[in-house]
């Protein structure tokens, strides 16, 4: 088999093998990233809580504030009481005070059911920090064991990567450029095998006189269809 022809195949294997990393290390980090993603969604309900506890919150202060209102309003008419000088002036404060009263009742009324939701906003905020911590546990125990996983990853990457440099510096520069400019649109598919006369990059046939040119090896050749450098694969003794 031609040199550079070998040197092509053995190239070609090393960039996939390289490329393979990227998969294996996507899906090293899918679980942890799935775990933070819900550690987001559950940060951004802890927010939404503690504001809607603080804006409750300042309602029923409002509220507070109002009943105090009402009810020195109450206590002051009690006191005008004593200096009535007419039935009309009577009806007015008796409907004032009926008025002060019902402001009252339903101050307190306010309050309570704001209350009632500032309980109930607190016990979901409690259980969704308890979800909140646990996550984070699992993402601290999971970064421990992602980083020695990656760690593995990328020590057999660099050695795999320093194979292809070490490859690249005996390999004549034309054909490495001629070769990168098919890897640009071909991928990891630059180099492939003919299999049933068939290019393995396109699945077409390819003709007598381009097969017999595969077979012999004796320089680069290439698939009449789609471009890709064609090699037979050695048959196994």
């Amino acid at each position: 088999m031609n040199k550079n022809l070998k040197e092509l195949i053995e190239l070609s294997r090393l960039d996939k093998a390289i490329d393979d990393f990227i998969p294996i290390i996507e899906n090293a980090k899918k679980k942890i990233n799935r775990i933070i993603a819900s550690r987001e969604s559950l940060k951004a309900t802890i927010d939404t809580l503690n504001k809607d506890i603080d804006n409750t919150q300042a309602k029923v202060e409002e509220s507070e504030e109002q009943l105090s209102v009402q009810n020195e309003k109450l206590q002051q008419n009690r006191q005008k009481t004593d200096n009535i000088k007419s039935e009309r002036e009577l009806k007015a404060l008796s409907l004032e005070e009926q008025l002060s009263k019902e402001k009252v009742t339903f101050a307190h009324e306010e309050i309570v059911r704001l209350q009632s939701v500032i309980s109930i906003k607190e016990r979901t905020l409690s259980e969704t920090q308890a979800q909140f911590d646990s996550l984070n546990t699992q993402i601290d125990e999971l970064s421990i064991d992602l980083n020695k996983r990656l760690e593995e990853i990328d020590s057999k990457r660099t050695q795999i990567y320093n194979q292809r440099e070490e490859l690249i510096r005996t390999l004549d520069k034309k054909v490495l450029s001629f070769y990168e400019k098919i890897r640009i649109w071909a991928k990891n598919s630059a180099v492939v095998p003919v299999k049933k006369q068939a290019c393995y990059g396109c699945f077409m046939k390819i003709n007598d006189h381009t097969y017999a040119e595969v077979i012999k090896a004796e320089d680069i050749t290439t698939c009449p269809h789609c471009g890709r450098i064609l090699y037979i694969e050695p048959q196994e003794a």
